[in-house]
């Protein structure tokens, strides 16, 4: 909502093309509520009779040229970005805009075509109108020519809420630009003297109420009223003016003869003014009959929207998430910028790497996150070592390498210690301090640092998402020949068919057991842990349970070679993962569906003259959230405290 000063402190810019955006920005910054926000939005249509999800690759070119946007936004503005999937623009940007609650929409305009029928098409574009009939929100409109070396803003008003919003906005344009604001009122110039001696009281009066003194009231005479405002334009960098009235009500000045959504008045002086233009117009409060119309418009949609969601359901909303939240690491690998986003938002960063006997790769592993993410860029506060009682050179190679190795069962020795991958992520995270935590697996041979960075990307570049899982090719050595293709057997045998069956919002998820991922610790801290096999498939859960398929994203990490199990070992973690789908349905459903479930495995093992059966108990231990853990919440207190009395850059 608007804030103290009338000024909008949510503002929305759909950018068709990026690279003409940093006015726009600029307007956007000047103008905003101070602690407000920015969202750059980009859309990507889909044609009707197509999935949503062949939005996907276009939605990361488009990402990709929001991510420029960054490049010019100032410092103390957060700035996020944001791509919507559908089948109209107007209808995603209404969307957007509802969703964020957003105060006011910004357009950049690059005019009409030049043959265009004015009676039959829209008065700003097709796009625009459609817009502004449904918009929740504020509308401005910039006919762009430049804002630079801004010395003088003309603002023409007539009184009304438009010409209200126009002098606030230009108001905060000229303070923050450092230039003159000119409110200017056209009159006759056969004007009474004694009426032209009140509209000047008025003028100036107006002038007062809706600024903080910058705005000087200037009264000129013309008959015609769009080439007198042309003509002052001439001595102004900036021209704000509000939509006119409707037709009839400019009396005998004359105005062009239609008035559509914001006037063929400010249509006119935007094409033909030498200065960029801005035109804007408040949220329409709507007569009782607009409001029936309105009304009665809302339930057929809904109706439409209830028997859209009975048709398509979860395979509907999926498909759309597929497209929107699925992320390239090449989008992200200017790590600049996302250190950037970093410090706009006051956020910490720790890298987690989870070990057991990996001496083979975890030095490179370290070294390189250690080089790339904490010495030459800041991306990283803290690189942290867990490591689960290695038998090899792991611990000492690790520290060599500059990481600080802890073992995860001397991390909250009051609570005992489990084997497992889960465990050691749950205690990590009491380990840690960073505001995002990544986890990256320690036995991959190609490690690179897109890895982290990729999975951290779509969390400071979108608020929205509160975890990211990556994916990729995952080939795999046989007989020391790497074969495509051949890797993610559990994933494509055993978790991608149970998800399907009983949690298909998680059905776009491409690769749900990947061993890299990233995640806001305030949605970490809130879930419990599998402490074995079971720890990726359980997170996925629960996570969606807390934060809904718009809080996860995936993010396309290229090709990892990694170290590759055998069937015995690959058998054990599907029947882990087995049991935590169980045991999580069972939860769901608030029911026992099954009368028993196993723990234990029992496996054939034959030899000469010899045939018998091992069984091996494979249960997967749950660790409840970690803020439910005393010595975590008093740790956080503690580190929230120190925060605070810590001096800041300002102070001697």
């Amino acid at each position: 909502m608007r804030g103290r000063t009338g000024l909008p402190s949510r503002i929305l810019l759909p950018l068709a093309n990026p690279r003409t955006a940093a006015d726009l920005v600029r307007i956007g910054a000047a103008i905003m509520e101070h602690g407000g926000t920015l969202t750059a939005l980009g859309i990507v249509e889909v044609p009707e009779g197509m999935p949503l999800s062949e939005g996907a690759t276009r939605a990361r070119q488009a990402r990709r040229l929001l991510q420029r946007v960054l490049e010019f936004t100032p410092d103390n503005v957060e700035l996020r970005t944001t791509v919507r999937i559908g089948r109209r623009a107007a209808e995603g940007i209404v969307e957007a805009a509802a969703e964020d609650e957003s105060d006011l929409i910004i357009f950049g305009w690059g005019g009409p075509p030049p043959a265009r029928a004015r009676a039959a098409e829209a008065i700003f574009s097709p796009t625009i109108d459609e817009v502004v009939r449904d918009a929740p929100c504020d509308i401005a409109v910039v006919k762009q020519r430049g804002v630079h070396d801004v010395h003088r803003i003309l603002v023409p008003v007539r009184g009304g809420p438009h010409a209200e919003l126009a002098i606030r906005f230009a108001d905060a344009l000229g303070r923050s630009l450092d230039a003159e604001v000119v409110a200017l009122h056209v009159v006759r110039p056969e004007l009474d003297a004694s009426v032209r001696t009140q509209t000047e009281r008025a003028l100036r009066a107006f002038v007062r109420h809706h600024t903080r003194g910058r705005a000087r009231p200037l009264l000129v005479e013309g008959t015609s009223i769009a080439p007198t405002i042309i003509r002052e334009a001439e001595s102004a960098q900036l021209l704000v003016m509000g939509a006119t009235a409707l037709p009839g009500s400019a009396g005998a000045l004359a105005l062009p003869p239609e008035s559509g959504l914001f006037g063929a008045l400010p249509e006119a002086v935007a094409q033909q003014a030498r200065p960029t233009v801005i035109v804007v117009k408040t949220k329409e409060t709507p007569s009782r009959a607009v409001f029936e119309r309105r009304a009665a418009q809302a339930e057929t949609l809904e109706a439409a929207e209830r028997a859209a969601t009975i048709a398509q359901g979860v395979p509907a909303r999926v498909d759309r998430w597929f497209a929107e939240s699925n992320f390239s690491h090449q989008q992200f690998a200017d790590l600049g910028l996302l250190v950037a986003l970093k410090e706009r938002q006051g956020l910490t960063i720790s890298l987690v790497l989870p070990a057991l006997n990996e001496a083979a790769t975890i030095g490179p592993i370290v070294r390189r996150a250690r080089r790339e993410l904490l010495e030459k860029v800041p991306l990283l506060d803290e690189l942290l070592v867990i490591d689960s009682a290695s038998t090899d050179g792991t611990v000492r190679i690790a520290a060599e390498e500059g990481a600080r190795v802890i073992q995860h069962a001397d991390v909250l020795p009051r609570y005992g210690s489990y084997r497992g991958k889960g465990e050691a992520l749950w205690k990590s995270l009491h380990a840690t301090s960073g505001d995002l935590v990544a986890w990256c697996d320690t036995d991959i041979r190609d490690w690179h640092p897109r890895f982290v960075y990729g999975t951290l990307g779509p969390l400071l570049a979108e608020p929205r998402i509160g975890y990211v899982k990556g994916y990729y090719q995952r080939p795999i050595v046989e007989g020391g020949v790497l074969k495509e293709g051949g890797g993610g057997r559990v994933t494509e045998l055993v978790a991608r068919p149970l998800i399907n069956l009983f949690f298909p919002e998680l059905s776009g998820m491409i690769q749900p057991l990947s061993g890299e991922y990233a995640g806001r610790r305030s949605l970490l801290e809130a879930i419990p842990f599998f402490t074995g096999y079971a720890v990726e498939i359980g997170h996925l859960i629960d996570v969606i349970e807390r934060v809904g398929l718009d809080g996860l994203g995936q993010v396309d990490l290229d090709v990892r070679v990694h170290r590759n199990q055998e069937l015995e070992g690959l058998s054990r973690m599907s029947f882990v993962i087995l049991q935590a789908v169980m045991k999580r349905l069972e939860e769901r459903h608030r029911a026992r569906l099954f009368a028993e479930l196993g723990s234990t495995m029992k496996l054939p093992r034959s030899s000469r003259g010899h045939l018998s059966l091992e069984v091996i108990d494979l249960a997967d231990q749950e660790r409840p959230p970690m803020l439910r853990i005393p010595e975590y919440a008093e740790r956080r207190a503690a580190l929230a405290a120190a925060l605070a009395d810590a001096p800041t850059g300002g102070e001697a």
